[in-house]
């Protein structure tokens, strides 16, 4: 299993919104660097769901449970989505100013891309913001 981080604008779409709904796709992005890593992703992967704006922190977990499919909006088929669904909420949010404060993350894609909107996350750093996350 892969593991993955997905922003989205809490305005536009919020984790609450996903756990109201179960299950949603997750489509939109255009960035040619976030599609190659929506290509890799696997039915059983899982996400952390990350607000942007001015909340700025990983807010929940989601599994990834279809394989990347043509976005049907986009017109072309080089964009692609996925179905994901919530599993959890975090019991403490974890903010992008504690991510940065952290040296563990100073190579994470977080930290040096930070408009790419979708990007793995290795094991090491998946498991210390669940530790950050309580």
């Amino acid at each position: 299993m892969n593991h993955w981080l997905l922003k989205t604008e809490p305005e536009e779409y919020s984790w609450e919104d996903l756990e109201r709904e179960g299950h949603a796709p997750w489509n939109g992005v255009r960035n040619a660097t976030a599609l190659i890593h929506l290509r890799k992703m696997k039915a059983g992967d899982e996400a952390f769901i990350y607000h942007t704006g001015k909340q700025k922190q990983v807010v929940g977990v989601a599994r990834v449970v279809s394989q990347p499919y043509p976005d049907p909006e986009a017109g072309d088929e080089r964009y692609v989505m996925v179905d994901v669904e919530p599993l959890r909420r975090l019991d403490h949010p974890v903010t992008l100013k504690a991510i940065k404060a952290d040296t563990a993350f100073a190579e994470f894609a977080l930290v040096k891309i930070s408009r790419l909107s979708v990007m793995p996350v290795p094991a090491a750093l998946w498991n210390r913001i669940g530790k950050m996350a309580g």
